[in-house]
């Protein structure tokens, strides 16, 4: 069986690679518009190893794409099996739909926020939630992708008041949902604190549908996730979809309360 490399084999050979060439840090840089300090923290694993960044090696260093390859192939592996297939929907997704009411969506997560969420596993050795925290990053490519899905994301508003890390990667979450938000296929909505209970506070589900018209959704778990494309299913949780957008603000008054919340993590 073929060995997976890790992303210390992988830092590893990124900096070999640039010292064959004869390049220094800042000269690799320069060439692929990073600081210094950017590739050195890259390769000593003090910054995650990101799809752009291999890419641009990989262009400079002309290896025929295999830094790609090798972030690929960790990304891949890091995802626990029963997600792998959820992945390959949501890239061939059009539009998604997702509710949670305990956390930020991952696909909107920034790098801290993440990193913190995995730590508190507490099951996870400081490798594998550096590989899922590449695989998670990674993941966030769709909203960029040729073409665009539509993504409408809805959040409580207590999950924006909810420590996760320290208050410097709330403040930088909230300001990254902003920015974000402001991106003409991404939809930001927030439930109000003063909400009633409502049915989709059961748990967080997202709802797909594929460039072929399929409709399917996922599911979670405190252990895992499942994937569900039954008809029944699928139209239960439209109708709990439904209910939950009758709860939240439209996307102007919810950036409006990002922006209250933000200030009460300075």
């Amino acid at each position: 069986m073929t060995q997976v490399p890790t992303l210390t084999f992988l830092r590893e050979q990124l900096r070999r690679a640039r010292q064959a060439r004869g390049l220094s840090q800042e000269e690799l840089g320069k060439l692929v518009n990073y600081s210094s300090s950017q590739v050195s923290a890259v390769e000593t694993g003090e910054r995650p190893v990101r799809p752009d960044y291999v890419a641009r090696v990989d262009g400079v260093l002309k290896t025929g794409g295999l830094f790609a390859t090798m972030l690929e192939l960790i990304r891949f592996h890091a995802a626990p099996d029963w997600f792998r297939p959820w992945e390959e929907n949501e890239r061939e997704a059009t539009l998604l739909r997702w509710y949670d009411p305990t956390v930020i969506p991952g696909l909107l997560q920034t790098e801290g926020y993440a990193r913190a969420m995995l730590g508190a596993v507490g099951e996870l050795t400081a490798e594998e939630v550096e590989a899922r925290l590449v695989a998670r990053l990674a993941r966030q490519a769709v909203l960029t992708a040729d073409p665009r899905p539509h993504l409408v994301a809805v959040l409580e508003e207590n999950t924006l008041r909810r420590q996760v890390g320290d208050r410097e990667i709330m403040r930088e979450q909230l300001h990254h949902l902003l920015a974000v938000g402001t991106e003409p296929n991404v939809q930001i909505r927030v439930a109000p604190a003063d909400a009633p209970w409502h049915i989709g506070l059961n748990g967080p589900f997202i709802l797909a549908r594929l460039s072929d018209g399929a409709e399917l959704a996922h599911l979670d778990n405190q252990l895992q996730g499942q994937t569900v494309d039954g008809p029944n299913a699928v139209a239960a949780l439209d109708r709990r979809w439904e209910t939950v957008t009758g709860e939240a603000l439209p996307c102007r008054q919810s950036a409006r309360l990002i922006e209250e919340v933000v200030k009460t993590w300075t």
